[in-house]
């Protein structure tokens, strides 16, 4: 097939390459010059495993490449996902959906012919019935452009292997057995044929099992948060309590990770989008708990800086703290609504001498908190600390000998935000050790 994919940042660009990577012919298109040209070179403007050296084979076999013009995309695809990013207004907990409908519109205009245009950009209910009527009214095809919807459902440092080899495919169109249907099935045949799970629906249902499934993982991070709130105050352990909580198959292990609680692009603005969408939709207090499981969230980096109090004495103000960690989960360069970097900065308000460490992000943390300190190294970056907090759970950390460390601080004193660390191991050292939900 020809496809293009409208938007290449970390959703579309991805998509892009694995499409390829299927079989097909794929135009990527995004305004932003720059990324186009880089993307031509076999350069994603992000860190994602794989992702380079997938592009570059498909650049070389000729499958695949970037433009910057709507014009080009609109000729060259019979099916065109939307990959455009829908972040949180400011001010507010919707969903921003200016860029996308900006691009919508851009190649509406340019849309001669029947074509398929299916969403993957987490929108609230309804948005494909609202880009239906703008291609209706825009495009020069009229009704012969087709709205379908096909979330994503990409966790970030596994994305190709997510859209390779999904534990589902969902279909939602507006009419079954309709042009579009056929051209997805056809998209996909690969990974149907393949025996992937595939769910046919209608469009709203399509657009909410994305923020369906993320505030489902969100409520599941924070309950076991909250019972991590529990166990301090009462000297129990969280970590022993999960595990025996995840033994019920009713239950499950995956997302009930006691810890600092979750950040990214994804999970916390999606709540707020939901929990705004329903309120337009008048069945707000049929979500009124999520507004609990964004409130533990964020009551997981005051209670860092809290302990940090604890730990340090009763002021920060000069004291030389150590971070272990900026991107907000191991394995990628990905900072947007970092649980670590949100610590660091309340620690930095609050007088502390803070030195980052991550073995990927920062550059990028450089760029938004340019007045941290920061260390290419995580034993140097410990050098005279008086605290060290581990706030990321890169595999690097594990590998740093607490008893070689001891002797760069000025303190031995850790706070294991993440549950990770050898407790036995650092308290061998001379550590003291606290952590999250643990006596």
């Amino acid at each position: 097939m020809h496809i293009s994919v409208i938007g290449c940042g970390y959703l579309g660009a991805t998509h892009a390459a694995c499409m390829a990577e299927l079989g097909h012919h794929v135009l990527g298109m995004d305004a932003d010059a720059g990324r186009v040209a880089a993307l031509n070179q076999a350069q994603a403007p992000f860190f994602e495993r794989g992702l380079d050296d997938l592009i570059a084979k498909h650049l070389a076999t000729g499958k695949l490449r970037f433009t910057t013009s709507y014009a080009d995309a609109a000729e060259f695809g019979d099916l065109h996902f939307l990959g455009v990013g829908t972040p949180q207004k400011p001010g507010d907990m919707a969903a921003d959906l200016t860029h996308l409908e900006a691009a919508v519109r851009r190649l509406a205009v340019h849309l001669t012919r029947a074509c398929v245009i299916a969403g993957k950009s987490t929108v609230p209910v309804g948005t494909a019935a609202r880009l239906t009527e703008i291609f209706h009214e825009l495009a020069p095809a009229r009704d012969a452009v087709e709205v379908a919807w096909n979330p994503e459902f990409l966790r970030e440092s596994h994305a190709i292997a997510d859209t390779l080899s999904p534990d589902r495919l969902v279909l939602g169109f507006e009419d079954r057995h309709s042009f579009a249907e056929a051209a997805l099935r056809n998209a996909y045949a690969p990974l149907i044929n393949a025996g992937i799970p595939l769910i046919v629906t209608d469009l709203a249902t399509a657009e909410l099992v994305k923020t369906a499934a993320n505030a489902f993982l969100a409520t599941k991070i924070s309950f076991i948060n909250a019972m991590a709130e529990v166990c301090e105050a009462t000297g129990a352990d969280v970590h022993q309590l999960a595990d025996a909580l995840t033994r019920d198959p009713r239950i499950g292990a995956l997302g009930m990770r006691p810890g600092l609680g979750f950040g990214g692009g994804c999970l916390p603005k999606d709540i707020r989008a939901f929990m705004a969408r329903a309120d337009e939709l008048g069945v707000d207090q049929a979500l009124t708990f999520l507004r609990e499981v964004d409130a533990i969230n964020t009551r997981r980096r005051s209670r860092i800086v809290q302990l940090a109090r604890e730990q340090h004495g009763s002021t920060l103000s000069g004291a030389r703290i150590t971070i272990w960690g900026a991107a907000f989960k191991p394995r990628t360069d990905d900072i947007r609504e970092s649980p670590a970097l949100d610590v660091a900065n309340l620690l930095h308000e609050a007088g502390a001498v803070v030195t980052v460490h991550d073995p990927m992000a920062l550059d990028n943390a450089r760029k938004a908190f340019p007045y941290l300190n920061y260390d290419d190294d995580p034993a140097d970056a410990t050098e005279g600390a008086e605290l060290l907090l581990h706030l990321t759970e890169w595999d690097d950390y594990l590998d740093v000998d607490p008893e070689r460390l001891r002797a760069r601080v000025a303190r031995p004193s850790v706070i294991d935000a993440r549950g990770t660390l050898d407790p036995a191991s650092w308290r061998r050292a001379g550590w003291t050790y606290r952590a999250l939900g643990r006596p």
